[in-house]
């Protein structure tokens, strides 16, 4: 009987995890309005961000699966991955992707005291703007406080999370990562995948999966500016 009964909460558990993008993250949008987690649309158009580049070895493959694609992104890059790599980000923006600030280092900013945030936003930005312009800011992590969206937004930002997250950085499979994402993507969604050393190879590989059926069901893939703009 317990055994039974520890099954069944498991199960629940995975079903409640498999559709969290579908019940769970509109609530938490609903409550937090000052960071974009979802565009209300009923256009078929949805948002594809990618953290934690550049990468010498994987982003100019991350480029070529999104041009054979049609398909553009937000790239959250982190600054301290930018020296030697200039000519990837300088690629990305020719191509229509879109710049975000992911801050300096890969710390959750919610372990970083509010000068220290602060001063990472701008670190960061003295980086990043060498290539664009840079609108949205996603915290390292994904906490944050109202503190760090002030600090966010007296930058110049705005804050940036996403609601189809599929655990990508904490697990090895892209049949997985895929599934979850196809599964729970709709209109409005804001995509979220990770770039640098082995997650950027199964981001490839992901894209590879998701593309092509977002493509057939008749979804366009853009910038988080470009969802933005579609709000109705």
């Amino acid at each position: 009987m317990w055994l039974s009964g520890s099954i069944v909460a498991l199960a629940l558990l995975g079903v409640a995890f498999w559709t969290a993008p579908r019940w769970l993250v509109p609530r938490i949008a609903a409550r937090s309005p000052r960071c974009l987690y979802v565009v209300p649309t009923h256009k078929r158009v949805v948002a594809l961000t990618i953290d934690d580049g550049p990468d010498a070895e994987h982003t100019n493959a991350i480029l070529d699966v999104l041009r054979e694609h049609g398909a553009r992104a937000t790239f959250f890059f982190i600054a301290s991955r930018v020296s030697g790599n200039e000519a990837l980000i300088d690629a990305a923006v020719a191509e229509g992707h879109e710049l975000g600030n992911h801050l300096v280092h890969d710390v959750p900013s919610n372990r970083m005291s509010p000068d220290a945030f602060v001063a990472a936003i701008r670190e960061a930005d003295g980086v990043l703007t060498r290539f664009g312009t840079v609108h949205w800011l996603r915290p390292a992590s994904g906490w944050y406080d109202d503190v760090m969206l002030d600090a966010i937004e007296r930058e110049g930002h705005r804050c940036a999370l996403g609601s189809v997250y599929p655990y990508d950085a904490h697990h090895g499979s892209a049949r997985l990562s895929a599934a979850y994402v196809l599964s729970n993507v709709r209109p409005g969604a804001v995509i979220i995948l990770h770039d640098g050393g082995s997650r950027g190879r199964r981001t490839v590989d992901v894209l590879r999966r998701v593309l092509p059926s977002l493509r057939a069901r008749g979804h366009r893939v853009v910038t988080l500016s470009e969802l933005a703009a579609l709000r109705d």
